[in-house]
């Protein structure tokens, strides 16, 4: 009997270093976020609880040539926002299935992959995990109607402006719910 207890106890004790030690708990965390997202589906706002975004002065920079974007170029046009940043896991978790969107939807849909990292961590992480989106870094407020607290949140605006889809957390977003969601939103 002593000899379970002490085996249970090894057991728990490389369970507890495997969650304390930083180079093995990303991985870990990434991989229990991967698999939450496939739980954590994308859902329509219903028309009646929408908010429309107002067009500010939000300007955003982007890792290509440092272009920068006005928001305001955005209205009118079905926008994707994914705000996120490169230590995040469950950001890193979602990457994937958003950079298989991106190559699928770049050409219909505005992508603002906008993060607060420096455009040489992002450069190395892009490079690394062979992601070929654009990434924005804010240079002024974002609109209020975007406020987040936590990361990763993504947005969805429609053609009128609505926040159609807002979600937190992981998401499995190449899945045929979202790309129904943007192919309706594509046709109105």
């Amino acid at each position: 009997m002593k000899a379970n207890f002490t085996k249970r106890n090894i057991i728990f004790l490389i369970i507890i270093a495997i969650l304390i030690i930083p180079q093995t708990r990303q991985p870990l965390q990434i991989v229990l976020h991967k698999g939450l997202s496939y739980i954590n589906q994308s859902s329509v706002i219903d028309e009646a609880d929408r908010v429309i975004v107002s067009y500010s002065d939000w300007k955003l920079q982007s890792d290509v040539n440092n272009a920068l974007l006005d928001f305001k170029a955005t209205q009118g046009k079905v926008v994707f926002v994914n705000f996120w940043a490169t230590w995040c896991p469950p950001c890193i978790a979602e990457m994937p299935s958003l950079q298989a969107l991106y190559n699928d939807y770049n050409d219909k849909v505005k992508f603002l992959f906008v993060t607060s990292d420096d455009f040489k961590t992002v450069e190395n992480f892009k490079n690394k995990e062979n992601y070929s989106f654009e990434v924005f870094n804010p240079m002024s407020n974002i609109p209020e109607a975007l406020a987040f607290r936590s990361i990763p949140r993504t947005f969805i605006i429609n053609k009128r402006g609505e926040i159609v889809v807002d979600e937190s957390g992981a998401v499995d977003w190449n899945s045929e719910t979202v790309r129904g969601q943007l192919d309706q939103m594509l046709s109105e």
